[in-house]
């Protein structure tokens, strides 16, 4: 009897765009891809290429559209077989990205991530069709063969398929993101806790990509903390788009966020816990106790402010003023000594004055903030910051980037010359290159950050070293270790 030879898995290459929230959602797919005997590669070896994309933003809208056409150019070429595109940009444009963009076999919302390996592997009965097609054109009988006995896809004309849509309104409840193929080095990792947002920020998409919040209860979040640590991270990112809401929403949870805090802070093998996303107007002097009292919690908030002036907030629809924020981030810097505080802003809102804007350069300089990063405003169609009068011109909104990058500039510069002589901890983040490794303290967070360089130091990545700054180049520190190998001495 002649062997019946093993169908041969289909190759799948992934492409993940946008921020840490989307990343864990490439991760989930990746790991239920793995599980479902699809083989993770590289574009130029791969069947099907998936397209996680992130569409909060017009700029990230138009980098997601420049790689999906680059995917359908490669498939038209006849280098792949099969498109799949997933993610917010799904959720918000819907079938619309299918008219502007010829050669798309699949797309997937935010709500149908679980059905990714139907999308990858494709519908059966549109494929058998397609393959019937090919056979009518002339194609061998071994295109239907293969269709019957493998998962791989062969490749066919773009005409001769038509796009599977999985995309679903609503998801009830937050997603689990356990079981995960992560794309983080081994030793962090980010651990999402809630989904959706309730804010409500005239300038934001997301709540009509993401949906009304819904948080993970507790017991998932430990379990999740737990396997990831089992998996070698040292290093855990807290995020949602609204972390300090957890446990304040529909989805109630006794102690809310920070009691999630405190548990986390017993896993077992757990060294850094971070905060990210942090919204103003409901961060208590409870979760910034927990932070304090907290051993593994990071001395680290990651809080968007967005704006300073009165007028502008109230515009954005950030329920806070000048007068609150300033007394929440003295609080912060009174209730957890030596905190990092990091904070984002957004330059050239609608209506923005010159003297609105030179309040918020003023109050950059004064307050010192340990880390900013800066957006020019992006005009939004479907929000009601799109529809304000007042637009502001691309020349206009680029220069006050400028001028605030330049701000805080100086400061990040002399926040940085502080510290040097100080010694401090610090997680290191690659394999040493000329006796060097490039390493981050509580303050740095990854991908965001700016980071340390250590030199003469051979330490593996995930290992905690205390160090001692040296000096700084631009934004980074540069440190030596406190205890150097005698192998490093003798060298």
């Amino acid at each position: 009897m002649k062997k019946r030879q093993r169908p041969e898995p289909t190759r799948v290459a992934f492409v993940s765009l946008g921020c840490a929230k989307n990343l864990v959602d490439s991760e989930k797919m990746l790991g239920q891809l793995a599980e479902a005997g699809c083989v993770i590669t590289a574009e130029d070896d791969a069947d099907v290429i998936v397209i996680n994309t992130c569409g909060f933003l017009d700029a990230s809208r138009v980098e997601a559209d420049e790689v999906i056409r680059d995917a359908t150019e490669q498939k038209r070429a006849g280098r792949i077989g099969r498109v799949v595109v997933a993610g917010c940009l799904v959720q918000r444009d819907k079938e619309a990205i299918l008219d502007r963009i010829d050669g798309i076999d699949a797309l997937v919302g935010v709500n149908n991530r679980d059905d990714v390996v139907r999308a990858v592997l494709g519908n059966p009965e549109r494929q058998a069709s397609t393959f019937a097609t090919g056979l009518k054109q002339g194609k061998s009988r071994k295109l239907m063969n293969a269709a019957r006995a493998s998962t791989r896809l062969p490749i066919l004309k773009p005409a001769a398929r038509q796009a599977d849509v999985y995309l679903a309104d609503y998801h009830p409840f937050v997603q689990i993101d356990t079981a995960r193929l992560r794309l983080t080095p081994r030793h962090y990792a980010y651990l999402r806790i809630s989904e959706g947002c309730d804010q409500k920020c005239t300038f934001c998409t997301i709540p009509s990509i993401r949906g009304a919040m819904h948080c993970k209860p507790p017991e998932l979040v430990l379990a999740e903390a737990r396997e990831l640590v089992s998996d070698g991270a040292v290093e855990i990112s807290l995020i949602g788009q609204d972390t300090t809401s957890y446990g304040l929403g529909e989805d109630r949870i006794e102690g809310g966020l920070a009691s999630l805090l405190r548990q986390l802070d017993r896993v077992d093998g757990l060294r850094w816990v971070r905060l990210m996303y942090v919204y103003p107007s409901v961060l208590s002097d409870d979760m910034l106790d927990a932070i304090a009292e907290s051993e593994h919690v990071c001395k680290y908030i990651d809080i968007p402010l967005q704006h300073i002036n009165d007028r502008v907030l109230k515009a954005m629809h950030r329920r806070i003023d000048r007068a609150s924020t300033e007394r929440l981030l003295e609080r912060i810097r009174s209730r957890i000594p030596g905190v990092t505080i990091r904070t984002t802003m957004i330059a050239g809102f609608p209506g923005e004055t010159d003297a609105e804007f030179d309040e918020l350069v003023a109050f950059i300089r004064d307050f010192r903030f340990d880390a900013l990063g800066v957006f020019p405003y992006s005009l939004e169609q479907d929000t009601p910051a799109g529809r304000m009068n007042g637009q502001l011109s691309d020349e206009v909104k680029e220069s006050r980037v400028d001028a605030l990058m330049t701000a805080q500039q100086q400061v990040a510069f002399a926040l940085a010359d502080e510290r040097i002589g100080s010694t401090f901890e610090v997680i290191v983040d690659d394999h040493a290159k000329r006796g060097a490794v490039r390493a981050r303290h509580q303050g740095q967070a990854p991908m965001v950050d700016s980071v340390t360089h250590v030199r003469n130091c051979s330490a593996p990545p995930g290992s905690l070293v205390t160090v001692r700054c040296i000096g700084r180049d631009d934004y980074d520190l540069v440190a030596r270790p406190t205890q150097v190998p005698l192998s490093v001495l003798s060298a």
